[in-house]
């Protein structure tokens, strides 16, 4: 086999591994806890039907492309929660590592391709890269509520800490912030599954 094929099946099968690294947050239905792969695709056709709520025109394929694969370095990093204070402070250090190792297994080319656009989402600069974090914010926030709020609850976030993070929901699509995010936040403080 060619070697070119032959790095390419090797990523290929390398992220099959994104399957098992599982999140905090639940499936919808009081399921089980929802794996990153799960993440990830229901980010991707997330952004295919609500891009026109993006604040600015955006590629929709690259978004798609980016909520595919934000999450692959949490295969060697672990996923790292939210409101973990304390993983957010090696999160950087550890994707980075697992970005070059995970993405250089591929061609030269595909891997700079890839890196770049791991690269653009985490800089939260481009109308691509916003709209696809507007996804990473909502998709969760949607199994959470839909949940009554008990991944919320069961860790005792606060709504500084909610607010924290939905707010750049907003630089993505004001309108998902404004009829979706603040909505239920505020409604879950109220029910108390939110501390004030």
């Amino acid at each position: 086999m060619e070697d070119r094929l032959a790095r390419q099946l090797a990523f290929a099968l390398e992220i099959d591994k994104e399957k098992s690294v599982f999140r905090q947050t639940h499936l919808s239905g009081h399921g089980r806890n929802e794996n990153d792969a799960e993440h990830a695709w229901h980010m991707a056709i997330m952004a295919y039907l609500l891009r026109e709520h993006a604040n600015e025109d955006v590629d929709i394929a690259r978004v798609m492309l980016m909520c595919l694969i934000h999450d692959v370095v949490e295969i060697d990093a672990g996923d790292t929660y939210a409101y973990d204070a304390e993983g957010l402070k090696t999160q950087a250090a550890r994707e980075e590592a697992a970005k070059q190792r995970i993405f250089g297994l591929l061609p030269d080319d595909q891997a700079a391709e890839l890196m770049a656009l791991f690269d653009e989402f985490e800089a939260y600069e481009t109308p691509e890269s916003k709209f696809a974090h507007a996804m990473d914010n909502l998709q969760p926030l949607m199994l959470n509520t839909s949940n009554g709020g008990g991944d919320w609850a069961e860790h005792g976030v606060s709504a500084e800490q909610v607010y924290g993070r939905q707010r750049k929901t907003a630089l993505g699509s004001q309108v998902i912030f404004d009829e979706v995010i603040d909505p239920a936040i505020k409604e879950h403080v109220e029910l108390g599954n939110i501390k004030p």
